[in-house]
């Protein structure tokens, strides 16, 4: 993309936010305020959003989920029949009335529509295994949106529901789901801060599952275990204070941001919405269910608050909207076309930045800015003895002069 053609615009300074977050997205053009606790991805932002969302579809493929995607508008009936239509019962509805005057909700969560759903397509033991999930926008009536990105009144939830012929099956998947969990992190730059956090399994087991991003931007406590590296929330530690993983009382406080959840349902919604299946001895049984989120919003906003610089954003080379960044200085433009071209006639992702009116500190403030991991400058200087510029954001690597002719092949040896 020629970065003359993109509409959005840097800001030279921040916008008064709550959130370093939502400051430094805005301030980039990555995401627009509509208004508290909703927000609009502009081009470069939805480049992020989308490589997320890539990353979790391709690991929730991988243990075998089935995607699809579900109303938004959400019949009142299930959620009567589980007691969770009221709003203490759920977390705060948005609800409107159709012209019939019947009452409707925006959904929030899926396990009420999915389990209903699946009563047309589940009777037999066979039919089971069963991990759909979807990419799906929730809508929650916060009373009070904060720290950008991390807390929104709309925003896109993967959720993921598991429906087993038993414990054993159940179980079997629960701990595929923490391995996907750890490799989705991995993945999108934040593992070695994100920890397995035990949490309240409320009446479906003792235990549920939170992976929480150690960062002082967190809205939780966390209780670190310094032996074996697992945390606990605080809900758990007020009643225990042992790691349930090694009975170790060593746990250190850490302020933390949930990026994703794992939780057993049992079989409460399945009971009591009728969804059941023939085993092989011909009885029935309701199914035992799981449900597994991650936010893709909060997961770029948690990369943001932890991959950044007094500068700007330092995006992993995994969601970077684009791979490479190519700066055109004055006397560059020739060796700056020529770059561009042979990366696009290669398949290499490339933000150019061929603004002719634009000043060098600013176009070196703004590649600061946007974060894109691997950066070319092109100019007279360099034009003098046929090389290119090229550094890393990250500063991992230094400024590295390269021959124009061999820079597709460093490139594709480093991105």
């Amino acid at each position: 993309m020629r970065q003359s053609q993109l509409f959005t615009k840097t800001q030279k300074t921040p916008p008064k936010e709550d959130g370093i977050n939502a400051q430094l997205l805005m301030q980039a053009g990555f995401i627009h305020k509509e208004m508290a606790g909703v927000y609009s991805f502009l081009p470069l932002g939805l480049l992020v959003l989308n490589k997320i969302i890539g990353i979790i579809r391709e690991e929730m493929n991988a243990i075998g989920g089935q995607e699809l995607l579900l109303a938004s508008l959400q019949d009142a009936s299930p959620w009567q029949k589980t007691g969770r239509w009221d709003d203490n019962k759920v977390d705060i509805w948005f609800k409107t009335k159709l012209k019939n005057n019947t009452e409707v909700g925006l959904a929030n969560t899926h396990e009420e529509p999915i389990t209903n759903l699946l009563r047309h397509h589940i009777s037999s033991w066979k039919d089971l295994p069963l991990y759909p999930y979807q990419f799906q926008t929730k809508f929650r009536n916060e009373l009070r949106a904060k720290n950008g990105l991390l807390r929104t009144r709309e925003f896109v939830m993967k959720d993921l529901y598991s429906f087993s012929k038993n414990q054993e099956e159940h179980d079997e998947f629960y701990e595929k789901s923490k391995e996907a969990y750890g490799k989705i992190f991995s993945r999108l730059g934040i593992g070695e801060h994100t920890l397995l956090t035990y949490a309240s399994g409320g009446s479906f087991s003792e235990y549920s599952h939170e992976f929480q991003a150690i960062c002082e931007a967190g809205e939780d406590t966390i209780y670190v275990c310094q032996k074996c590296n697992i945390a606990v929330n605080k809900e758990i530690i007020e009643k225990q204070s042992t790691c349930p993983n090694c009975n170790e009382g060593n746990l250190i406080e850490k302020r933390a941001i949930e990026v994703g959840n794992i939780f057993p349902l049992g079989t409460r919604f399945a009971d009591t919405l009728g969804l059941a299946f023939t085993n092989e001895e011909g009885k029935s049984k309701a199914p035992i269910m799981g449900s597994y989120g991650i936010g893709p919003g909060r997961a770029m906003a948690t990369i943001v608050e932890l991959s950044r610089d007094k500068k700007g954003i330092i995006w992993p080379k995994e969601v970077a909207p684009f791979a490479v960044h190519i700066l055109s200085l004055p006397g560059g433009k020739e060796d700056g076309e020529d770059v561009y071209k042979e990366l696009q006639d290669n398949g290499i992702d490339a933000l150019y930045d061929d603004r002719e009116e634009t000043r060098v500190g600013e176009k070196l403030a703004d590649a600061d800015l946007l974060g894109i991991p691997l950066r070319i400058i092109t100019s007279a200087k360099n034009h003098d003895t046929g090389s290119i510029e090229i550094s890393m954001r990250d500063g991992s690597r230094g400024q590295e002069y390269v021959k124009k002719s061999e820079a597709l092949k460093f490139l594709l040896a480093n991105i």
